[in-house]
């Protein structure tokens, strides 16, 4: 099965709408945490399921261990959001969440659940809200904890063949915290994208 990649104008269109949710994502960590965050550019790409862990290499160029917070969105729009964390970074996190002391296994769990959700439910949905279309959320949950990025994102177990995939970087101002959001949509998600991306630019 092949499948029609986006049009320039709708490539163009979707990265100007996940550039506003992307900083609506961010203001909402930054507040969270009271501190500037650090954005990248949204980049895009059509993947086959065989070259996604070269694509996300590509994109991340990060070979240390990553925990996965993973979150399925669903309605009008379909796919999954994943939230790569390099360990490097989650005691500056800790710290500015105001754990005043190491955490636990279970209580950074529990952080990289809560910056997760943050970091998702305002992108996702700043994303629907652009769509003028509601979306619901699965509950976020560790996809992989302390793992080399080859064992969250195993080909085998995907169950699609082309996916569109969008990715950000988050990183925080004075701190070696970084995190990856990685949007994924296989085939079905990408024809309902692709008829909302037509839908909004037609109203503009």
């Amino acid at each position: 099965m092949s499948i029609a990649p986006l049009t320039s104008d709708q490539t163009d269109a979707l990265q100007e709408i996940v550039n506003i949710a992307m900083g609506q994502a961010g203001d909402s960590l930054a507040r969270t945490l009271d501190v500037f965050v650090e954005l990248s550019v949204p980049r895009i790409r059509l993947v086959h399921v065989s070259e996604i862990i070269k694509t996300v290499y590509g994109m991340v160029d990060d070979r240390e261990v990553v925990t996965a917070v993973r979150q399925s969105f669903y309605d009008n729009l379909n796919g999954e959001a994943i939230v790569l964390f390099g360990s490097s970074g989650c005691l500056d996190l800790a710290v500015l969440m105001g754990y005043a002391s190491e955490l636990s296994t279970s209580g950074e769990q529990e952080l990289l659940l809560d910056v997760g959700n943050v970091l998702i439910g305002a992108c996702i949905g700043g994303i629907g809200a652009q769509f003028g279309v509601d979306l619901s959320f699965s509950p976020p949950s560790i996809m992989a904890e302390r793992v080399v990025l080859e064992t969250v994102l195993v080909p085998e177990k995907l169950p699609w063949e082309y996916s569109l995939l969008v990715e950000v970087n988050f990183g925080l101002e004075n701190s070696d915290f970084k995190s990856h959001l990685l949007i994924l949509m296989a085939e079905d998600g990408i024809e309902s994208l692709r008829q909302s991306l037509e839908r909004f630019m037609a109203a503009l």
